[in-house]
């Protein structure tokens, strides 16, 4: 298995680009820089910034195998979504920080201390004056501040100072009740800096920061990650917090997060304002002065990654001598650096390896070999790093269980068998379980003649036009062949699929009739028919969702469809799963707008959700639908 988490472990060449910006960092001598790593969900985006962090952290290495010039500050904005205030919790990290590595490299003065101390009264004071604001605009008719917020905050700061019985009683009443509200703590800082504007505020934490910097004469490097996972609030909230502290001298902010996500929730946002395309991207570009994106694999990335994740696996199994995968990484990426100049063949990366683990690998490098192309074009993996890990550690499952089981299954066909699944659509692995339902042997003959045609260059016939696409002309053409195969035992594997051998058993009298009225649905959920749904039980539910997911599909999935199979999923939640994975095998350039306000209060769509919203083929007005209702 391999974990599905950031990385510093480079599989795709990215280290040459990390250490590009890391020089850019180390040359600006100082001066604020911000660099915006860009890229769908699942591309590298988290792994690209930790090692533009560790190419840093290893130019700063003196010889006390210390680093002195640079202090990295890891925030991850998606731990806080939900939380009060994401901007917050950034300004009182990066103040602990400032406070921890004094302590480190020396005991800090009086002076020193009473800086952070001043640091942290500020961030404090500006979360009062956000508090205090919202507040009274709650007490006050109509929600209307005259004066706006800034008088409104004057008017609390000066009841403060003020607090004999005829002040108090020339005040508005809903300004004092704002200020009866707050704690003695909120009090006694407005009460403190009530001389002081907002922007002087702002100008004086700005400064303070400055000085805490340069008297540790260091450069704070700022990692933020996982930005375009969070809700329009949340995303907003923390570039706010990156803007208080942006460009000041002795900063750097790496910020990883894709581009149109962050554009998205600047639109859902600022909803009540007419933006045009050119303020938001003004108002990112501001933010970012280096932008940068992950390079999209292509066949040779893809190959080589593949390579280099079973010779991993297969050193960690000791197959393979140990140390190996330490000492053919350098050779593969070098083959990744110079594909250029005429592609990576087998024969190129079998060198790579000794004679011994040769032996062993050769298999798995033939099978990259053939993986890879379908990989970068397939819709549903299309190339992505995190998609490919998931779908050979899905794999490795499998290969286990029929190993428990006793089953003789070959490894080649099992990936063939789970590519199928993951990238056919699935009217059209529907119609490969029916046909081995129908045979006695479960060996398929359209299959054996299919592929006969493929293979030497005929155009082949079928009576399923979901056969009929290039994505299964390719993987006819992948070895090894499964025509003369029995392939129930690939299929048992595969039950975890939505559509599976149980949806050809014959329904229920009750189940026919709900099936009847779930079709004639077009507008609404009825309660009535969720409730007769729990009636029937779970296994006819699922035989159901199946038989609806064919419709759908057979109709390129129209929004009744849609609402058809969610009387069963609110009957059933936990057959959630099975509807995502019938909405994940719609073509990216066809999902709809309008489905997704019927799956947002969904918890089993939230991150099917997520994954349209950061996949570039997802049409614009269902990025904008994602977008807009997720900040309500």
């Amino acid at each position: 298995m391999w974990n599905d988490v950031e990385t510093t472990q480079d599989f795709l060449n990215f280290s040459v680009i990390a250490k590009t910006v890391a020089e850019l960092i180390a040359e600006s001598g100082g001066k604020p820089i911000s660099i915006g790593v860009s890229g769908s969900w699942g591309a590298g985006k988290s792994s690209m910034v930790k090692m533009i962090g560790e190419a840093l952290r290893l130019k700063d290495v003196g010889k006390d195998g210390k680093g002195k010039n640079y202090v990295f500050l890891e925030f991850n904005a998606w731990l806080y979504q939900g939380y009060d205030d994401a901007r917050a919790a950034l300004l009182q990290a990066v103040s602990d920080k400032l406070l921890e590595e004094s302590k480190k490299r020396s005991s800090p003065t009086k002076n020193f201390t009473d800086k952070v101390n001043a640091f942290i009264k500020r961030i404090n004071w500006l979360q009062v004056a956000k508090m205090v604001v919202p507040l009274s605009l709650g007490l006050i008719p109509g929600g209307v501040a005259v004066g706006g917020i800034a008088s409104l905050i004057g008017a609390v700061t000066n009841l403060v100072q003020n607090d004999d019985e005829e002040a108090q009683t020339a005040k508005s009443e809903a300004v004092s009740k704002a200020f009866d509200a707050l704690t003695p703590e909120m009090k006694a800082l407005l009460k403190e800096n009530a001389s002081k504007s907002t922007p002087q505020q702002i100008e004086r934490l700005r400064a303070d920061f400055a000085e805490l910097l340069k008297e540790l004469n260091i450069t704070l490097v700022i990692l933020v990650d996982d930005l375009d996972r969070c809700l329009p609030s949340t995303a907003i909230s923390t570039l706010e917090a990156m803007r208080l502290l942006l460009f000041v001298e002795r900063t750097a902010f790496i910020i990883a997060a894709d581009e149109q996500m962050i554009r998205n929730s600047v639109k859902a946002h600022f909803s009540d304002v007419e933006l045009s395309e050119g303020l938001v991207t003004s108002y990112f570009d501001k933010l970012i002065q280096i932008p940068l994106s992950v390079p999209h694999l292509g066949v040779a990335e893809v190959k080589i990654y593949l390579v280099m994740l079973f010779a991993e696996l297969l050193e960690r199994r000791g197959e393979i001598e140990k140390g190996i995968w330490e000492k053919v990484k350098g050779d593969l990426l070098s083959l990744l650096s110079n594909a250029w100049q005429g592609g990576i063949s087998k024969t190129k990366i079998e060198k790579v390896f000794d004679d011994v683990s040769v032996k062993k690998m050769r298999k798995y490098i033939d099978m990259a070999e053939q993986l890879a192309g379908i990989m970068v074009t397939a819709d549903h993996i299309n190339g992505n790093p995190r998609l490919i890990k998931r779908f050979l550690n899905n794999l490795m499952i499998r290969d286990k269980v029929a190993r428990l089981n006793g089953m003789t299954i070959d490894f080649g066909s099992l990936v063939k068998m789970q590519l199928f699944e993951r990238c056919a659509s699935p009217a059209a692995f529907e119609f490969l379980v029916k046909k081995s339902v129908e045979s006695q042997d479960g060996k398929l003959a359209f299959l054996q003649e299919i592929e006969a045609k493929v293979a030497s260059g005929d155009d082949y016939d079928i009576d399923d036009s979901n056969w009929k696409s290039p994505f299964i002309t390719e993987w006819l053409k992948l070895e090894p062949k499964l025509g003369d195969t029995d392939i129930r035992p690939l299929l048992y594997l595969s039950r975890d699929r939505s559509l599976s051998l149980a949806a050809y058993d014959e329904l229920s009298k009750e189940a026919s009739e709900i099936f009847t009225a779930l079709v004639a649905v077009d507008k609404d959920i009825l309660k009535d028919l969720v409730a007769k749904i729990k009636e029937i039980g779970e296994t006819e539910a699922e035989k159901l969702l199946v038989r609806l997911g064919r419709i759908g599909s057979g109709n390129q999935w129209e929004k009744k469809n849609l609402i058809a199979i969610l009387h069963i999923t609110e009957a059933y939640p936990n057959l959630g799963s099975r509807l995502v994975s019938l909405l994940d095998s719609i073509p990216a350039k066809t999902r709809k707008a309008a489905f997704v306000p019927l799956l947002l209060d969904k918890p089993w769509a939230s991150e099917m959700l997520i994954r349209w919203s950061n996949d570039v083929n997802t049409p614009q007005a269902v990025k904008n639908a994602i977008a807009a209702k997720g900040g309500k």
